[in-house]
């Protein structure tokens, strides 16, 4: 009765593979063998999942930078010189149709437009408009795919970067990156295949770990996050008497009876602190020396801006997101916070993007030189839009906007995306979209399509339902396909 109850409380692939010819010599062969000839085209085939990619991929790589609390789409990509010409004149009611508002702003009795106080001009071959606030981006506006038709089904942040860094707005389901993690596995047996890197020093709406979590997925498929400072991974560092062969002669000593325990229980999730223990002790040399940018030449930190030589800041996780891309790390998430203008927009969007414009450009030429940006693929955006009215008074040089899920900006680049396209369109007021809408679930599955991924194939089964990152729905956004 004891080995049957054994069985049933454990079914898994890892014990299908454990069982079968692929199980922990399988593994520790190819641990020693070179990563590189285990592939085609530099893809390592996962063991768990050999069957993955289900296509040849566009983008080996992803950096995806997170601009949390929602930038403000008109204010920055979406140019609607109507918002000006009607500047303080009522929103029409055939243009807000009823759509609900966040608690902040449902009491006001009035809801004046507010154009944007910044100029815009075309840019590059492509004629993309983009705003005063971004002369960098000015300067690579034909590498850039603008998604002007993104919208979303969550109104407030926690909610809203929940789904879009996980599928769903519940928390509990794994990153993006994890998913990545999970089937595509690394290109690089010492450093992560998911790493978070969180602007240091910045208010705004909390970040919280479960954004980068493994959710139900094996727990090795977690985000790991690097930190600014003398430890950029916690607990990674040997403490004060324990010296490197100790530490090595330790792990083998775990691995022995954490094997035992494995065969005895057959629970996946002792596999996955194995292999947690084995990459932490590899990451004991790989993260010192990765994190180290003190070799970049001075015209690397000219391109990517003064604060590139401040580790922590968005200008130093760009430039180490360039480096972990050339080392095989598959997701790179970086996160910059404080674009949630609810008041004082035009006072404080422009430190925003003071602080992203240079170096966010730099990163993708950066990328180009290096041969690199044909396959990774970069993304930049936020959770949703704001509102074309202003929260609270309007004045002729002040402003706030409250969140709006019905239409944002991204824009992306590289990776077998078209350049210098804009995708989508929005009405007059930056308030309805009226061409190719793109949904979250949308963009999830045409990131997964661009990594060799069918996100309608790609699942995994936990508590007796399939789950997959885009959960019941979404379309490959085939209009942005290069």
């Amino acid at each position: 009765m004891a080995h049957c109850n054994n069985y049933i409380k454990i079914q898994s692939r890892r014990e299908f593979l454990a069982k079968s010819a692929m199980g922990f010599g399988t593994l520790g062969l190819a641990s020693l063998m070179n990563p590189a000839t285990l592939s085609a085209e530099n893809n390592i085939v996962n063991p768990a999942l050999p069957t993955l990619p289900h296509f040849a991929p566009k983008a080996k790589r992803v950096i995806y930078l997170h601009q949390s609390g929602a930038p403000s789409q008109m204010d920055l990509f979406d140019y609607k010189p109507l918002l000006n010409k009607m500047y303080g004149e009522e929103l029409p009611a055939s243009i807000r149709q009823g759509q609900r508002l966040t608690g902040m702003t449902s009491g006001q009795s009035s809801f004046p437009l507010a154009g944007s106080l910044f100029g815009f001009k075309q840019h590059g071959q492509s004629g993309a408009w983009l705003s005063e606030l971004l002369p960098y981006h000015a300067k690579i506006a034909d590498e850039l795919c603008f998604i002007k038709s993104m919208h979303t089904d969550a109104i407030n942040h926690d909610p809203a970067i929940t789904f879009i860094q996980t599928g769903s707005q519940v928390p509990g389901r794994p990153a993006i990156g994890s998913w990545i993690n999970y089937g595509l596995g690394s290109n690089n047996e010492n450093l992560p295949a998911f790493i978070v890197l969180v602007t240091k020093n910045q208010g705004g709406q909390p970040l919280y770990s479960r954004l980068w979590g493994n959710g139900f997925l094996p727990s090795q498929h977690q985000g790991v996050q690097f930190r600014a400072g003398k430890d950029p991974v916690l607990y990674l560092t040997n403490p004060p008497g324990v010296a490197h062969k100790d530490r090595k002669e330790q792990l083998a000593i775990l691995r022995q009876m954490q094997e035992g325990q494995y065969e005895a229980f057959k629970d996946p999730e002792i596999e996955a602190r194995i292999a947690q223990y084995e990459m932490a002790f590899r990451m004991q040399t790989s993260v010192p020396e990765i994190t180290d940018t003190s070799g970049e030449p001075d015209y690397i930190y000219d391109l990517y801006g003064e604060d590139s030589r401040n580790p922590g800041t968005y200008a130093a996780n760009c430039l180490l997101a360039r480096r972990l891309a050339e080392k095989g790390v598959k997701f790179i998430q970086l996160y910059h916070r404080g674009w949630d203008h609810h008041d004082s927009l035009p006072k404080n969007i422009p430190t925003k993007c003071l602080q992203t414009d240079q170096a966010s450009a730099a990163l993708i030429i950066d990328l180009k030189q290096r041969g690199l940006l044909e396959d990774t693929l970069v993304i930049w955006g936020g959770e949703f839009g704001r509102t074309n009215y202003s929260q609270g008074t309007l004045t002729n040089t002040n402003y706030g906007r409250d969140h709006h899920p019905k239409c944002f900006t991204i824009w992306m680049a590289g990776g077998g995306v078209k350049k210098g396209l804009t995708y989508g369109a929005t009405d007059d007021f930056s308030y309805n979209i009226t061409q190719n809408p793109v949904h979250v679930h949308d963009f999830q599955a045409t990131l997964m399509h661009l990594m060799g991924i069918d996100h309608e194939k790609f699942t995994y089964k936990f508590q007796g339902r399939r789950y997959r990152l885009t959960d019941v729905h979404g379309q490959v956004v085939k209009g942005i396909l290069a």
